[in-house]
């Protein structure tokens, strides 16, 4: 009887162990990929690294930035942000990297950030002092504007100066969609001073296009190393569109940001 108890005791002890060893080899879950579009953009401009990320297996959220303010956009994404189960890698185009530098504070969840053509601020910083940091955009030539009922301005890029401005790599007839479909952002959202700068406690990575004419190619390679980027890409003649015209890059970029421990 007690040759028949010690056995069983071992049987339970080996399942036990088959069992703890089964689950410490199970892979981790990959972090979700929120991607936060920028200024005369909207959340379709991601679809092509959406869709080689879930090639790869990953989910990914392109989120919709309302592109009012600093503040009040990195608080939407922030409400996001919370609502999601597990590590999140936090993706911003353009105006959308002061809003993904913003958001991520306080946010545990958020193991990386990546600029696509974006700016990275320091505290006190804005899209435009930053954009102006160094000679090359020609962004301000090819603005339109409207007044907001409340006051202030919403901005616009002239759907006849798109193209070449925004989008110069991408077919003229998809350029054309681009142009009517971008959504506006406000003025003041361009010259609001950013708050805490995230990338000084979360790794990040970058990459931007050498012929980009938002903003000036040496503004992002300075941020970047400012940041101490993990990684920076630089696309040869790419434009500011490089989600578009570039996304099986950027997916690539941010699949080692997802995996790096």
């Amino acid at each position: 009887m007690r040759d028949i108890i010690k056995t069983l005791a071992l049987a339970a002890a080996v399942s036990t162990a088959a069992t703890a060893l089964g689950q410490a080899a199970e892979p981790q879950a990959k972090p979700t990929i929120v991607l936060v579009h920028g200024a005369f953009a909207e959340s379709s401009s991601w679809n092509g690294v959406i869709g080689a990320l879930a090639k790869d297996g990953y989910t990914a959220i392109a989120a919709a930035n309302p592109l009012r303010s600093v503040a009040g956009d990195a608080a939407a994404v922030a409400s996001l942000l919370r609502s999601i189960s597990g590590s999140v890698v936090l993706v911003g185009h353009s105006y959308g990297g002061p809003v993904i530098t913003e958001a991520a504070n306080g946010n545990s969840n958020v193991k990386a950030l990546v600029y696509v053509a974006a700016f990275a601020p320091e505290t006190g910083e804005s899209s435009q002092s930053l954009s102006g940091k160094f000679p090359g955009s020609t962004l301000a030539d090819a603005l339109t504007t409207t007044t907001l009922p409340g006051g202030g301005q919403d901005l616009y890029i002239r759907p006849d100066r798109f193209h070449d401005q925004f989008a110069a790599d991408v077919p003229e007839d998809e350029a054309q969609l681009l142009a009517a479909t971008q959504r506006p952002v406000a003025q003041a959202a361009l010259a609001e001073p950013s708050g805490v700068a995230s990338w000084k406690t979360l790794p990040s990575s970058a990459i931007y296009g050498s012929e980009d004419r938002n903003i000036p190619p040496a503004v992002m390679n300075f941020m970047a190393k400012r940041s101490h980027a993990v990684k920076t890409v630089v696309i040869e003649g790419a434009s500011h569109a490089l989600a578009v015209s570039h996304p099986r890059e950027i997916a690539a970029l941010i699949e080692e940001a997802a995996s790096a421990k």
